[in-house]
């Protein structure tokens, strides 16, 4: 009897500890289930009771300095497919392939997965198929067929770029999910590229939208808009003058770069062969890479001839020779016992003056050898050669020269008519108009400003002078001297009548395997007008030209003279002897500063502004006043009672004035004076009838009659 007692003791203690143990276990799956893996199946519940898809973010645009659009994001779709819910795979691949334009074998593959609730069929497809799709799913739902069962449409964007293969290596590409690849487009992907949103919608068993269910919505945030200093209409001029250049020269390739010489914004950039960014050749890859390099920031040429502005400009800095100095040319001269041609027959006693326009090469070895190695070196480095410019583009190169510890006399003189040194176009062309901008070299801009979707500026370029090469005197030496070049030396093929234009033309040396070709060359011509008073610079490059005559007049010039005829026009310069009429200011209050800025630029007027604010409360002078072209507007965005109008002062007219004149004017208005050149004034800024606070800088440039 005890025994048994004790077995039942026994007994009921073991139940006991079973049933804790199983209490403990169940609390412990409790604590694990609320607790530790809550999150996990709280998002595992979620996403069998709900589906989730992504609302791609709209690009950012990018547009001209003027607001014309070059780059914008379309509304496109995701093709989707939920495999659960196809009951015949053949039959919906067969009836979706004809109107999507995806194999039959491609769709289904992709739906042949039934664990999966939803498969991408085809992305970025135009909102046009979609409708045939949904007409197409329709029409048999009418007769009672539900082959196309399941196929569903998600927003997505696409790229486009309406002026098709107009600076396509400049704007660049993005891939299919909207992720910039090159250009501007890979190189402003951080600016450009929004936040997506999304939805969530509650879904059944099968994946099917509850009729009843909620619906979650995150709406995306599109990309700011990059505002380029391209001026669409300059590159239009420059597309269709290279595409001309192109065919009548049968080229390799040609290209060519616009600068404003006074504030360094890039007007226009043009390389051909191109391709059109809608549809890039992506299956043929190398060629495509090659198509979008950049190849006026990212390669290197020797110059020749065009580089012969920037010696003369040391050469006359330096006081080592003036436009009168006499030199004796017998085509060809020794230097360290090499001998160096001129490029044609001997041209006999000359000027320095007549060297230029000649393109006599011993002249400017002459004026080389005369600066020596240090002193050349450190004007080159000056007009920033053997330097990266800072431009807002990806693929930029320093240019190569020989280092300063290695170079010869003989590379000396080579580098004076510019062999032995190669520069990228870019650089030639900020270094060119340096030489006839004031003396001035700016820093290269491409981006103008970031704007956000509602058109608030967040950043915007300002003019960067990073270097004084030479004097301002200087400069309107070379202004002259270059303005001869095109009237009686080798640029007179880009003359054009009514305007004065100045540049050079050069003829270089190709190199293939690094040997020279002596049958090609590279041919080009580096110009600026109005030669008096300097806004554009323009450099055309040929490379390869396959016709009897390769030099850079024949080849290159013609084409800068058309460019600058129709860009000058276009852009409202009067001929000589042509006047204009002046322009009535239009209303600007209310604006944003940026769309303000932009109309007045279509009125070839300025803007001055506060640099407070983003939205124009006034300005001055009022609407309806009548400027000349090229006057400023002052555009106030300070909230009312924080500025006086009253207080600002009329800049005075001193165009004709000496500089003790001009600057007893100025002063007493109660301004102050920058004087650039000597001689009577012929250029002020800002212009005159601006209205400006007291103490403002007015530099006004002076020149000789």
């Amino acid at each position: 009897m005890q025994r048994s007692g004790i077995l039942i003791r026994k007994r009921m203690l073991l139940l006991v500890m079973i049933f804790v143990f199983l209490n403990l276990t169940l609390v412990a799956r409790l604590v694990s289930v609320c607790v530790i893996d809550s999150s996990a199946l709280t998002a595992r519940g979620v996403a069998q009771w709900t589906r989730k898809g992504i609302v791609t973010a709209g690009r950012g645009n990018i547009t001209d300095r003027n607001g014309h659009v070059l780059a914008i994001s379309a509304t496109a779709f995701v093709v989707t497919a939920n495999p659960r819910v196809i009951a015949d795979d053949a039959a919906f691949a067969e009836a979706l392939s004809p109107v999507l334009m995806v194999d039959e074998e491609v769709i289904r593959k992709r739906i042949a997965d039934k664990t999966k609730a939803s498969v991408i069929l085809k992305r970025q497809v135009p909102r046009d198929v979609v409708d045939a799709i949904r007409a197409l799913r329709q029409e048999q739902f009418d007769k009672g067929v539900k082959v196309l069962r399941g196929v569903s449409f998600e927003e997505d964007a696409r790229r486009v770029y309406p002026l098709g293969t107009a600076l396509c290596q400049v704007l660049g590409l993005t891939n299919v999910d909207s992720v910039g690849q090159s250009g501007l487009e890979k190189q402003y992907e951080s600016v450009l590229r929004g936040v997506d949103g999304e939805y969530r919608t509650e879904v059944d068993a099968s994946a099917r939208t509850l009729p009843d269910g909620e619906t979650l919505y995150i709406p995306p945030k599109t990309g700011n808009t990059l505002v380029l200093t391209i001026d669409s209409v300059l590159q239009s001029i420059c597309e269709k003058a290279m595409r001309e250049c192109l065919a009548v020269n049968e080229a390799k390739a040609v290209s060519c770069i616009m600068m404003n010489v006074r504030t360094g914004d890039i007007l226009a950039m043009c390389m051909k062969p191109d391709y059109d960014p809608n549809s890039p050749p992506r299956n043929e890859l190398e060629t495509l890479t090659q198509l979008m390099r950049i190849t006026l920031v990212s390669d290197v040429y020797e110059p020749g001839s065009t580089f012969k502005i920037l010696t003369t400009a040391a050469a006359l800095d330096a006081g080592v020779t003036f436009p009168e100095d006499r030199f004796h040319c017998s085509a060809r001269v020794t230097v360290d016992g090499d001998v160096i041609k001129c490029w044609g027959r001997a041209h006999g006693a000359e000027s320095m003056a007549e060297g230029l326009c000649n393109s006599c090469n011993p002249v400017f070895v002459e004026l080389a050898l005369r600066l020596g190695t240090e002193r050349f070196y450190r004007y080159l480095s000056a007009f920033g050669l053997g330097k990266y410019s800072g431009v807002e583009l990806p693929g930029e190169t320093a240019g190569i020269m020989i280092p300063l510890s290695a170079i010869k006399n003989v590379d000396l003189a080579r580098v004076g008519f510019g062999q032995s040194i190669a520069v990228t176009p870019l650089q030639l062309i900020t270094a060119a108009s340096a030489a006839v901008n004031g003396g001035r070299l700016l820093k290269p801009h491409i981006v103008k400003a970031v704007e956000t979707p509602e058109g608030e500026t967040i950043y915007e370029s300002m003019v960067e002078v990073t270097a004084n090469p030479i004097s301002a005197e200087t400069s309107a030496t070379m202004r002259g001297l270059l303005e001869l070049v095109v009237e009686n030396g080798g640029g007179k093929n880009a003359r054009v009548s009514g305007y004065r234009i100045g540049g050079k033309t050069g003829t270089a040396q190709f190199y293939r395997d690094g040997r020279v070709v002596t049958d090609t060359h590279v041919g080009s011509f580096i110009g600026f007008a109005p030669a008096d008073e300097p806004v554009l610079a323009l450099l055309v490059i040929v490379s390869e030209a396959q016709v009897p005559i390769d030099y850079g007049s024949a080849t290159a010039a013609p084409f800068a003279g058309q460019i600058f005829a129709e860009a000058l026009e276009s852009m409202g310069f009067p001929k000589e002897g042509e006047t204009l009429p002046d322009v009535e200011v239009p209303q600007l209050a209310g604006l944003s500063l940026s769309a303000a800025k932009r109309e007045l630029s279509l009125l070839t007027l300025t803007a001055q502004t506060d640099g407070v604010g983003d939205t124009v409360l006034s300005q001055l002078p009022p609407s309806g006043s009548v400027l000349k072209r090229g006057g400023e507007v002052m555009l106030y965005t300070q909230r009312e009672g924080e500025i006086t109008p009253e207080t600002l002062l009329a800049v005075p007219d001193v165009k004709g004035m000496t500089m003790t004149e001009a600057g007893r004017a100025i002063r007493t208005k109660g301004l102050s004076m920058t004087p650039l050149g000597s001689g009577l004034a012929s250029h002020q800024t800002p212009a005159a009838g601006s209205y400006v606070a007291p103490d403002t800088d007015i530099i006004v440039t002076f020149s000789i009659p």
